[in-house]
């Protein structure tokens, strides 16, 4: 019987620290039946995880019924008492399995920032786990690969069923009768001209009846040492101080002079760690590519990593950053409207405030503005500041430059604009203009940035 399930799921939960801190967790239901006992096991175990709960469901506009399964998730999470949240894609009939995967992928990411969930949850199971090392082995995975699926990823991403096979949730179906529940049963799950497919069903049970079912137990294992060995790299790449590692919004960060300076074998498997640290896969080849390019270009210069990634120099660092991030800047937020108030924009948290005004500085992330409205926005083509104690107008960019805020994030870096003046670049110059007398009375701002463990 596996009416112990919930008590089991619960104690591997917290052993594991899956869910360190209380918040919002965002279901990826897809309506199968996988998935299905996830949100229903989560829901008995919630309360003492102190997460609440709600549901995403994504339609990819392949299938003709896909309208009626995304009707069916939303009545499972009414069910339930759970908001939900629909993503709806249209890829066509034609799509590949990687490229639905991937655009499910980003849509769930996207309805995870627009809820502010603090973690995202999919139902892979220990099953999914035996496939994933088997399909890994036979494309001449590394050892690291052969870790297979983590139960944790960036961003709050948990997969909480690692540890249960798929006949476990089957059963759980069953005793709790909540098969009629299950809305969807992929068609490409029975096609063997996928590679996953055709090792569920002919590869697994051959080995099986060959080895014995401990056969599937000690591939389990092989995940588990392979997944100690990745550990070991991550902690590594953490305890060399003259690396210098950093992590913040969604990207990483180390000192290039060691991995120019470490044996090619040491450099490159921490190359593959850091890519790691942030979801990138990155392989031997492209690793020893990577290395390469930390070993020869210039400050600037970027590298393509695929998967939605890229490696930039930044004068003396290397930094691994979603491709998004060069997007950043679009359009601002405006300040100073109400009396007191805070914003957030990419990253930075914006807060001002009543205040008599005190001495302004060049380069503080504090400063004191006469009251009244401004935009923060990233830097434009153009844009001049006139200095704090110098003459003449810099331009932005360049201040941004000489500052060494990455080519990456100079995009979404917040510059203070009120009437087509550019009045305040946070930590790299405070204009002349619009200084208020000290200790008279004056709107004080205050920019703060975010980091992302």
């Amino acid at each position: 019987m596996s009416t112990d399930l919930p008590a089991r799921l619960l104690a591997h939960l917290e052993e594991g620290g899956l869910f360190p801190d209380p918040g919002l967790a965002l279901l990826a239901v897809s309506g199968g039946p996988d998935s299905v006992a996830m949100l229903d096991l989560l829901v008995h175990v919630a309360p003492q995880l102190r997460l609440d709960l709600a549901v995403a469901h994504v339609d990819h506009g392949i299938l003709p019924e896909s309208d009626s399964v995304a009707r069916g998730v939303k009545e499972l999470a009414e069910r339930y008492g759970l908001e939900s949240h629909l993503a709806r894609l249209e890829l066509g009939a034609g799509a590949s399995e990687t490229r639905a995967r991937e655009a499910r992928y980003d849509a769930l990411r996207e309805l995870q920032r627009s809820t502010g969930a603090r973690y995202l949850c999919t139902a892979h199971h220990a099953d999914d786990q035996v496939e994933t090392v088997l399909h890994r082995l036979l494309r001449g995975s590394g050892v690291a690969g052969l870790a297979g699926i983590p139960e944790r990823g960036p961003r709050g991403l948990v997969r909480p069923l690692l540890s249960l096979r798929r006949e476990e949730l089957e059963r759980w179906l069953d005793e709790v009768d909540l098969n009629a529940a299950v809305v969807h049963r992929d068609p490409s799950n029975s096609d063997e001209r996928h590679d996953r497919v055709w090792i569920r069903h002919k590869l697994v049970p051959t080995i099986v009846q060959r080895f014995g079912p401990e056969a599937e137990h000690r591939l389990l294992e092989v995940a588990r040492h392979a997944g100690s060995e990745r550990r070991a790299w991550a902690s590594l790449l953490r305890s060399l101080e003259e690396l210098e590692f950093r992590a913040k919004r969604g990207s990483v960060e180390v000192a290039r002079a060691p991995l120019q300076r470490y044996d090619k074998t040491l450099s490159e498997a921490l190359l593959r760690a850091l890519a790691r640290d942030v979801g990138c896969v990155v392989g031997p080849r492209r690793a020893a590519l990577l290395r390469r390019f930390v070993c020869r270009s210039s400050s600037g210069r970027v590298m393509q990593l695929g998967a939605g990634f890229e490696a930039e120099l930044a004068f003396d660092r290397l930094r691994i950053v979603p491709v998004s991030g060069r997007s950043a800047t679009a359009g601002g937020v405006v300040c100073g409207a109400e009396p007191e108030g805070v914003v957030r924009w990419h990253g930075w948290e914006l807060a001002w405030r009543p205040d008599r005004a005190g001495r302004a500085t060049r380069s503080s992330l504090v400063s004191w503005f006469t009251p009244g409205e401004g935009i923060f926005r990233g830097a434009a083509e153009g844009d001049r500041i006139a200095p704090l104690g110098g003459v003449g107008r810099r331009k932005v960019r360049r201040l941004l430059m000489e500052s060494r805020v990455p080519f990456a994030e100079r995009a979404g870096y917040p510059v203070l604009v009120r009437d087509d003046d550019v009045l305040w670049i946070p930590g790299v110059c405070r204009s002349r203009l619009d200084v208020p007398e000290a200790g008279g009375s004056a709107m004080r701002l205050e920019a703060r940035l975010l980091t992302e463990e």
